[in-house]
């Protein structure tokens, strides 16, 4: 019987997935200022805001989200948040660290959220627009799983934003709901 060493390796620990095929994207600040209500010109261009560890081997993707604890104006850091372009595909996101949300929003635009913390499961149906929001003062980390042929449907959202925006006020979660 032949042992093979892994491929990739997620270190809990340190909140990183590693491996030569595993493709890590970071986001900062200048490419997520639309994300957000207002721009906060106390945040530089370079704060990374979030970094994406992905990695895909026969049609199904493994990646960890890992968001930085910062706030724009007092509004909470968030994912760009995207539908699937096949809303067929399901995706399953499991909390690693830190606190925060898991946005919703169906294709009527109703949003509702579920609270994420270390060990908590999550399942989002194929026809949901999803956005992960640090709600916390350290790096939330989720790890999530979905079909490599989901796609990512961003310009549905930028057209139709989430029609719900988290804000912290002296360590306190308050959410605007649009009208």
């Amino acid at each position: 019987m032949k042992i093979t060493d892994v491929k990739v390796f997620h270190d809990y620990l340190n909140g990183v997935i590693e491996g030569k095929d595993v493709k890590k994207s970071t986001k900062p600040y200048a490419s997520a200022k639309t994300f957000y209500k207002s721009v906060d010109s106390s945040i530089e261009d370079d704060c990374v805001m979030y970094e994406v560890y992905t990695y895909e081997h026969d049609g199904l993707n493994y990646g960890l989200t890992v968001m930085q604890p910062v706030c724009v104006n007092g509004e909470c850091n968030m994912t760009r948040g995207h539908f699937h372009d096949d809303l067929d595909c399901d995706e399953i996101y499991c909390g690693m660290g830190g606190e925060g949300l898991l946005l919703l929003m169906d294709e009527d635009y109703h949003c509702y959220a579920e609270k994420v913390k270390c060990g908590s499961v999550h399942y989002i149906d194929g026809h949901l627009a999803h956005r992960l929001i640090n709600t916390g003062n350290e790096e939330f980390k989720v790890q999530c799983m979905w079909p490599a042929n989901a796609g990512h449907d961003y310009e549905c959202v930028e057209k139709h934003p989430f029609t719900a925006r988290v804000f912290k006020e002296n360590n306190e979660i308050r959410i605007e709901e649009d009208e």
